[in-house]
């Protein structure tokens, strides 16, 4: 077999999201609409020609290099949450960052874009599922008539991901509006919306599921932004009872 092509490719920008940490991140993008970012593109001219009319489309691909998944080297199989770690598929037929080439594809709603941003154009995006600072190494236009198989097949994805309730006790509510009300929109609405889909590593999601008698009472964190989310299993709901300012 001939040896094959290597390329090297440079990054066009940087994605700033709400997530400075892996634990946490959505599994794909859109699950948690509040999940707001930016991404920073190249302030080269020539950029604000690319950028040209991808204002008028409502949602857009992002390729993006896996650039903290923690290993060197990539997996032939792996684990996926989906199926509660307990199979095996290809990673191939996963959306794993640990790939022969730790490259990413989302689709993000684009909100608006500051052609005239310092330092570069800003695409503002919801729905993201990306870590802070990832590179980005293209983005493309959604079409919906080309990009759409409402019909397709979802192989071992094919189960809708389970929700659980949230609820926020009055300390945390109480935080919360404080922090809205300095600027900080929708903090509340992120916070369940990342909850409710269960962000625990799939070992932890195994082995205490919300339903059974030894989770509750559990208590947990998560790092939303730069805010320490204090919350526990009680009842088989995720109980949000206080978060604390987290210097990052």
């Amino acid at each position: 077999m001939n040896k094959l092509p290597h390329y090297d490719f440079e990054a066009i920008g940087l994605a700033h999201t709400p997530f400075t940490q892996r634990f946490g991140i959505p599994r794909q993008p859109g699950l948690v609409p509040e999940a707001k970012g930016v991404l920073k593109i190249n302030g080269h001219p020539d950029f604000q020609y690319a950028l040209r009319r991808l204002e008028e489309f409502t949602h857009i691909w992002i390729i993006f290099v896996f650039h903290a998944h923690g290993g060197n080297k990539w997996k032939p199989t792996i684990r996926p949450p989906r199926l509660g770690g307990k199979e095996k598929v290809g990673v191939l037929s996963s959306r794993s960052p640990h790939r022969p080439n730790p490259i990413g594809l989302s689709v993000v709603e684009l909100e608006k874009i500051d052609f005239d941003a310092k330092g570069g154009p800003e695409l503002h995006v919801r729905g993201i599922d990306l870590l802070d600072g990832t590179p980005i190494l293209d983005l493309k236009p959604y079409i919906p008539y080309a990009d759409s198989v409402p019909h397709a097949n979802s192989g071992w994805a094919h189960e809708e991901i389970k929700k659980t309730p949230v609820f926020f006790e009055p300390l945390a509510l109480q935080k919360i509006s404080e922090i809205e009300n300095k600027g900080e929109k929708n903090l509340k609405d992120l916070i369940e919306q990342l909850l409710t889909i269960d962000p625990r590593p799939g070992f932890q999601r195994r082995e205490l599921p919300p339903e059974a008698e030894h989770a509750q009472g559990k208590d947990f964190g998560l790092l939303v932004k730069t805010y320490d989310v204090k919350w526990k299993i009680e009842n088989q709901i995720f109980v949000v009872y206080d978060l604390e300012k987290k210097l990052i």
